[in-house]
């Protein structure tokens, strides 16, 4: 018997309670460090405790597909990964009547940037660029005059690298490059697209084509209908004078200067490349931007590019970009170059060197993290199904929120101060062992939302607040059920050592039974609830799971320690553990004795 006890002492937090202690100090001490690593020292807050913005995205009935449940369900979902996809978590992407959709945009990291994307969601093409020129006003220079008609002075692309670029890996490389012009201006940047991983010449700005400039060698004559071998089809003389006068720099003009436009116009818009705005003059689309199947931002480390874009397309996309970069490639620059149109925003405009086939393509250049992924996701998230207006577009105020906030962090402190003197009165010294976990408890949970904001981009909201007021109860329960055991262990006649080990099985199976119950609960109503009511759930699973590590690697072996401190195994009056308080009775076996000499004498 002595060796069957001594066994199932030496499993688990009881045998060894020091190195339980450990693993949960490390975790504190790892957890902590990490917050001040990240920077993220408080936890990131949702739209209704820290303000944000909320869009209003409006159907346009007369473009575009029809306005369909269908078509509008599939809007919201795009949308919504693709504001998930900058790292903006908690945002709220539903529809509003039959033709509205409501975009509500938390306060923090990427919001800002996520709510200027949204805004531009109606549709991504891919055009040639047929002219180029800075987009600033001239400083101190003649403006040049739109009559002239000057062929393209550019010079031509680097040439073609002798690596293979006909293969389904073929690679496309994008490199930037700035030289300044001779009025002073910074000239217009692209991005080089080739076979191989090489670095596109810089190029110099281009005047605008008038009435009807000879083709460049290697194109074909235009026969009147959009070409892609053909960029010097005749430019209408309203169109030029509008891409002369364009501005980029006023924000009216940018929005203003493809509106109406359509897939087989030309249209001008502009781009902005290191903080300077550039404006281009674009041909009809050459491959709507519903052709890409994937885009992702790597590093490239092997070929030495760093930061860049790999870009997939469809089966139709596929055999439509080997025949417009193959026609593009013959090209002289500016006309070489593959435009990237979000709405009239030129995202990216790469030059191609040669032709790609089988739908592949790597876009390489001066990348950084942010940009890369901020064109990895225009390219994998830009085209919706149907053209949308911004209708509303307003600020949302955290005053209310922020009252909501102190009402339930002083509705929390409440709830802890009411458990605590609680424990206090029934439990008293065990209490101590009780606060204690509630402390270890709640700095895990501070330390790891904290972490997941800047990870997964987890944003508190109210309800979430909610699910963690609610988990002290849940954790405080579990406490009292493995303190109960222990008193019945006391009360069938077994001293504190004795009952904290046979007292700590009975109580496992009811607090991993009863955890289990609720963090069910709470996966369930994270998969099947929307919104705010997903924040509640994550909460109350996370503190649920929290709840079984600190019982576990806490305080079972806290009370493992405790129970061979005289206070507690003397059962001292104010240790919650006082045999006569607990009613507890001499061993039957004793009394027996007693009665036996008794009848002897």
């Amino acid at each position: 018997m002595a060796a069957a006890n001594k066994g199932r002492r030496s499993s688990g937090s009881q045998g060894y309670p020091g190195r339980a202690l450990a693993v949960i100090l490390v975790a504190l001490v790892a957890l902590t460090g990490g917050i001040f690593i990240s920077g993220q020292r408080t936890p990131r807050l949702g739209i209704d405790l820290a303000g944000g913005t909320s869009i209003t995205l409006t159907a346009k009935p007369d473009q575009g597909s029809a306005v369909t449940k269908a078509n509008m369900n599939t809007a919201v979902d795009i949308i919504n990964r693709r504001v998930n996809g900058l790292g903006v978590s908690e945002a709220e992407v539903q529809t509003q009547g039959s033709d509205n959709i409501i975009v509500n945009i938390p306060k923090g990291t990427n919001s800002q940037q996520a709510a200027q994307q949204v805004g531009t969601t109606a549709r991504l093409d891919f055009r040639q660029v047929l002219a180029e020129q800075d987009g600033e006003p001239a400083k101190a220079a003649p403006k040049p005059s739109s009559s002239a008609t000057p062929k393209p002075s550019a010079t031509p692309s680097g040439k073609p690298s002798s690596s293979p670029s006909a293969s389904s890996g073929a690679k496309s490389t994008a490199t930037p490059s700035s030289s300044a012009t001779p009025s002073g201006s910074a000239s217009p940047q692209g991005r080089a697209v080739t076979g191989a991983l090489t670095a596109a010449p810089a190029k110099a700005p281009t005047p605008l084509p008038t009435g009807t400039p000879s083709a460049p060698a290697g194109s074909t004559p235009s026969t009147g209908t959009p070409s892609t071998t053909s960029p010097a089809a005749s430019v209408p003389v309203a169109l030029q004078n509008k891409f002369t006068a364009l501005d980029c720099t006023n924000k009216s003009a940018r929005a203003n200067a493809s509106q109406g436009a359509k897939p087989t116009d030309q249209v001008i818009a502009c781009g902005q490349e290191q903080n300077h705005w550039y404006k281009y003059l674009l041909g009809p689309t050459l491959i709507d931007g519903k052709r890409v199947s994937g885009a992702s931002a790597n590093f490239d480390s092997q070929q030495g590019n760093g930061w860049v874009v790999n870009l997939t397309f469809d089966g139709s996309g596929a055999s439509q970009f080997t025949k417009v970069t193959g026609d593009l490639a013959s090209q002289q620059q500016p006309n070489n170059q593959f435009a990237i149109d979000l709405d009239g925003d030129v995202i990216s405009a790469p030059r191609v060197s040669s032709a790609l086939t089988g739908g592949n393509a790597q876009i390489s250049g001066s990348f950084t993290q942010k940009s890369a992924e901020d064109l990895a996701n225009v390219l994998k998230y830009g085209s919706l199904p149907l053209a949308f207006k911004i209708s509303d577009q307003t600020t949302v105020s955290a005053a209310l929120g922020g009252e909501q906030l102190r009402g339930g962090m002083i509705a929390g402190a409440v709830g802890l101060a009411l458990v605590v003197l609680y424990l206090l009165a029934y439990y008293r010294g065990l209490s101590f062992v009780a606060v204690l976990s509630l402390m270890v408890s709640a700095a895990l949970t501070y330390t790891i939302m904290c972490l997941l904001g800047s990870a997964i981009g987890f944003a508190l909201n109210l309800p979430a607040v909610c699910g963690a007021i609610v988990a002290i109860g849940i954790t405080a329960d579990s406490f009292i059920v493995f303190f109960e055991r222990i008193r019945d262990g006391l009360r069938e006649g077994r001293s504190l050592q004795p009952a904290v080990a046979r007292g700590w099985p009975r109580a496992r199976r009811t607090i991993l039974v009863s955890d289990f119950v609720s963090f069910l609960a709470a996966a369930v109503l994270y998969v099947v609830s929307v919104g705010k009511v997903q924040g509640f759930a994550f909460t109350l699973g996370l503190t649920t799971l929290l709840d079984v590590a600190v019982v576990f690697l806490f305080t079972l072996p806290l009370m493992t320690i405790l129970a061979r401190r005289p206070f507690y195994a003397q059962g001292h009056k104010w240790s919650g553990l006082n045999p006569e308080s607990l009613g507890v009775q001499a061993p039957l076996r004793r009394v027996r004795r007693q009665h036996t000499e008794t009848k002897e004498a």
